[in-house]
């Protein structure tokens, strides 16, 4: 299937601009801390995602990025966390990125068990 058709793909992506934004507010010392490991886990959901359904030869590659995807959106959620706990980031934005990470986990879990054998 065609990455762009995925709705696990279009969210991620667009729960990845929302992370950059909401870090740009970080304090200056998070910057190049908590901030870009946040960015960097929440970017690479969805280019992992882009990037195994760019290998639909193998079941095998796309069942790895899959996993490699799964493990960024773990991830970001414990950054998500830290950054709550550190107060960087409002309940409610906490809350709702919280579900949302849950949910393109859930996605994402859907597509292994499509490409792999769990």
């Amino acid at each position: 299937m065609p990455y762009h058709k995925l709705k696990v793909v279009q969210q991620s992506y667009d729960l990845a601009l929302r992370v950059h934004k909401l870090t740009l507010n970080f304090p200056k010392i998070e910057q190049y801390a908590l901030a870009q490991q946040l960015r960097s886990s929440s970017k690479s959901i969805s280019v992992n995602i882009v990037e195994g359904m760019g290998k639909q030869e193998s079941q095998k590659e796309v069942s790895r990025y899959l996993r490699i995807a799964l493990g960024s959106c773990d991830e970001t959620r414990m950054w998500v966390q830290f950054a709550k706990d550190l107060e960087y980031l409002s309940h409610d934005d906490f809350q709702l990125l919280s579900d949302q990470y849950c949910e393109v986990g859930k996605m994402i879990r859907g597509l292994l068990k499509r490409y792999s054998h769990l």
